[in-house]
């Protein structure tokens, strides 16, 4: 994976009101396939990764509006900046 921006990196610090590493960050974004942002266990699998790693808890609603979101964009799923922005704006 190539290198998180720094401006990506620095949102999710600043949402999760911790320091979130960049290791952290690519080492969940390389379990990410294609396929993922394709079928909703793994999508549900994946923002509640993204939640535990950010010691952040995300209500069952805030899940679905998530992967309604994504589902609704029509998103690149090989672009994890966007999808980490998707995810920050909730």
């Amino acid at each position: 994976m190539s290198k998180i921006s720094k401006e990506a990196l620095n949102a999710i610090n600043k949402k999760a009101g911790k320091a979130i590493s960049e290791g952290s960050v690519k080492k969940l974004a390389s379990t990410v396939k294609p396929s993922t942002m394709q079928n909703e266990a793994e999508l549900r699998k994946l923002i509640k990764q993204v939640s535990t790693m950010a010691k952040i808890p995300v209500s069952e609603s805030t899940i679905q509006e998530i992967v309604n979101a994504v589902k609704k964009s029509g998103m690149n799923p090989s672009n994890m900046e966007a999808l980490m922005k998707l995810m920050i704006k909730k």
